[in-house]
């Protein structure tokens, strides 16, 4: 109960104790899919701890990050599909070792009908993950890959709230939709000007700032 007004201090107390008494917590390890593309949602899940990377699949197959989920969060549009029963169109991964709240959707329901903090937050989860896709997609769509990688790792030192990026180099190409050779070399570009240092299986950012303008 104590975590819960910690990381939703917006919320009544009514909606913490709905919440605690009728969610089921669980844990995921690191790499495990929480969400994937073509189910239907009849849950969504709230962050309590570790972080969790939200992708969109296209007609190929390529998997293109969208956002971040971290504590205390959810996904708005897993709850949009839930309460309209509708199929996901997204894929979540826990990045590092997760611990979530599962509600079920007449938990979702009644909270919606009853509560206004509830519903206030389900719409300011939407909102802000809204922009996060609107974000991710002008990125796909009008800037080059070198562009891309600086925004990623910027998003990635924000997120962390650290300069040491412990992704692999396929795991990067992944995440933008490119290939290892191409991310392995412009991540050398960006270490030949001073910007990070490249170690194994691991990134430490010096200086983007001044790229990020």
């Amino acid at each position: 109960m104590e975590q819960m007004n910690q990381l939703f201090p917006q919320l009544e107390k009514a909606v913490i104790e709905k919440l605690v008494a009728n969610g089921q917590q669980k844990t995921f390890a690191a790499g495990s899919i929480l969400m994937d593309s073509g189910q239907y949602i009849k849950n969504t899940m709230i962050i309590l701890k570790g972080r969790v990377k939200v992708y969109r699949q296209d007609e190929e197959g390529q998997d293109y990050f969208l956002y971040f989920l971290e504590e205390g969060q959810a996904c708005a549009l897993s709850i949009i599909c839930a309460i309209r029963q509708e199929i996901s169109g997204l894929t979540a991964v826990a990045d590092e070792e997760t611990e979530v709240l599962v509600v079920s959707l007449s938990v979702m329901d009644d909270l919606l009908l009853h509560h206004r903090s509830w519903y206030q937050f389900v719409l300011q989860t939407y909102r802000q993950r809204f922009e996060e896709v609107l974000e991710a997609l002008d990125q796909v769509a009008f800037k080059s890959m070198d562009e891309r990688l600086v925004f990623y790792l910027k998003k990635q030192q924000q997120s962390l709230k650290s300069n040491l990026i412990k992704h692999t180099h396929e795991e990067i190409a992944r995440d933008l939709g490119s290939s290892r050779v191409v991310i392995s070399r412009l991540l050398k570009a960006l270490e030949n000007k001073g910007h990070v240092k490249l170690y194994r299986n691991q990134i430490e950012i010096v200086q983007l700032n001044l790229l990020m303008r």
